[in-house]
């Protein structure tokens, strides 16, 4: 093969320079794939705040959008073909949140400012504050804070009441009912004689979250039937699906639950009595009467007022009368018992579960004995567990990764430009080796010597071995004096034309 006889032709010099030549073509291919595999990264957003960088990144990464950190924080830069998906992720959060600025507004204050411009600018920094303040709450964005302050007036019935309204960033359905109450409970203490009933706080889809029906005393800030039933079901299905996943595997069973809550707060008031009555209180009295008879008129007091019979005996006898009697309180014992139920009580339950037709049959019943008793199904209060096995649609196959050029076409392309190097180092080292086998030009009296010929012959005009040839040689040929010049000034280049003709024989 070509391939293998110019290696045959080579010398170790050569073949250590192709080798270095390939490795450094392998390696220059390497870093034309790495920089072409890896990612470009477009700046976004600058002049973040570093305590809002974390929430942005959980937006992103929510978002599977690709990102850097830039300038200790202060800075993101994405992938330039997510650029547009980065900002719909952070549109959905409201984020980044401009944010309203608080008591730093007095920083810069400048001097000469009226009265009027340094109410506005408390009001704004007290808006900013409380802002702030509420964007620390778990399950906040971010939240926009407007107040109306009143102006100090002579009588108290002139006066006119506080009143705040907090606009909350994003939707509250993950927000829990007590922290709504918690934040009108945070704004009406941060401003002096503002009322809880006189804060309003709204989400971004404009759902009115305080005040509510509870907002004079409950403690569940207003519990709204669909978001708990909503909640509820979330939560008990997603435990129900990790179960699942454990014990059969990715994409093997669904599980749908659906509820019927009881959000009602209701009040619960119990007295109960004792079986047997105790003694609370004894008394005891005795009543005593002493008398002593005398004269027909009698004795002055009350013995004379008795009646005859309490008289025995004659007219001189004494009398003595005595009465003892006891009197018992009975009481029976009485526990009085008030109780506040919660809301949250479920009514009914109805779960749905799927499994796919490659799970045994056998298995499928365990499968329902589980899920009803962790679902805590109960057959008397009406819930309903609905186990169904059908064959599971096959997922769509993935669309393979987008390569470093982004298609075929792209791999195509740089496979091309190493050939085309390979190329190009083939045939460098072929002229190399041209230029190292280039000939002087071989003199033509070389060919004509088959023999050696002693210097009488040639001086006779004779040869040995040419027998008929008996004429006189040839004058030398301008070849012949170049080629002989050429031994004399360069004798090392003739000896390496003589030791290529030797390396080839």
């Amino acid at each position: 093969m070509p391939f293998r006889s110019l290696l045959a032709n080579t010398t170790t010099k050569g073949k250590v320079v192709m080798a270095a030549s390939a490795l450094a073509v392998l390696a220059v291919m390497l870093v034309m794939f790495k920089v072409a595999s890896a990612p470009s990264y477009t700046t976004m957003l600058t002049g973040l705040d570093p305590a809002e960088t974390g929430k942005i990144t959980a937006a992103l990464d929510s978002g599977g959008v690709s990102y850097q950190i830039e300038n200790n924080g202060t800075g993101l830069a994405v992938v330039k073909g997510q650029v547009a998906q980065a900002r719909i992720a952070l549109a959905e959060k409201g984020l980044p949140g401009k944010g309203q600025p608080g008591f730093e507004l007095f920083d810069k204050q400048k001097l000469g400012a009226s009265d009027f411009q340094q109410k506005v600018t408390y009001q704004r920094a007290l808006e900013g504050q409380i802002a702030s303040t509420i964007g620390q709450i778990q399950g906040v964005s971010g939240a926009q804070v407007s107040l109306v302050l009143p102006e100090d007036q002579l009588f108290s019935q002139d006066q006119t009441p506080a009143t705040a309204a907090v606009l909350l960033s994003g939707s509250a359905t993950s927000l829990d009912p007590s922290a709504v109450r918690g934040i009108a409970s945070l704004v009406s203490s941060s401003v002096k004689g503002l009322k809880p009933a006189s804060v309003s706080i709204t989400d971004a889809s404009g759902t009115l979250l305080w005040p509510n029906s509870d907002s004079g005393g409950g403690s569940g800030g207003g519990v709204n039937k669909l978001t708990a039933q909503a909640r509820y079901n979330t939560q008990l299905q997603g435990s129900l699906d990790a179960m699942l996943v454990q014990t059969l595997g990715a994409d093997k069973a669904r599980v749908q639950v659906s509820s019927d809550l009881n959000v009602d707060e209701t009040s619960l008031d119990k007295l109960t009595y004792a079986k047997k009555g105790v003694p609370l209180k004894t008394t005891d009295e005795t009543e005593r009467l002493r008398g002593t008879g005398g004269a027909s008129g009698g004795t002055t007091g009350s013995a004379s007022n008795l009646p005859s019979y309490a008289t025995s005996g004659s007219a001189g006898g004494n009398s003595n009368y005595q009465r003892k009697s006891t009197q018992t309180d009975f009481g029976v014992d009485k526990t009085v018992q008030r109780t506040k139920v919660a809301p949250g009580q479920v009514n009914r339950l109805s779960v749905g579960l799927v499994v796919d037709k490659s799970v045994p049959a056998a298995q499928v019943a365990q499968i329902k004995n589980a899920v009803s008793a962790a679902a805590g199904i109960d057959a008397k209060r009406g819930d309903v567990l609905n186990v169904s096995q059908v064959a599971f649609a096959k997922p769509a196959a993935a669309a393979p990764a987008a390569g470093p050029a982004g298609d075929i076409m792209g791999y195509a392309k740089y496979g091309a430009v190493g050939l085309g190097l390979l190329a190009f180092l083939f045939f460098v080292m072929r002229h190399l080796k041209k230029r190292e086998r280039e000939s002087l030009g071989e003199p033509t009296w070389l060919r004509q010597i088959e023999a050696p010929t002693t210097l009488a012959d040639l001086e006779a005009g004779r040869t040995t071995r040419m027998g008929a040839l008996a004429g006189e040689m040839p004058g030398p040929s301008a070849t012949r004096l170049s080629a002989e010049r050429i031994a004399e000034d360069d004798p090392e280049r003739v000896a390496q034309q003589i030791r290529t003709w030797m390396q080839e024989d």
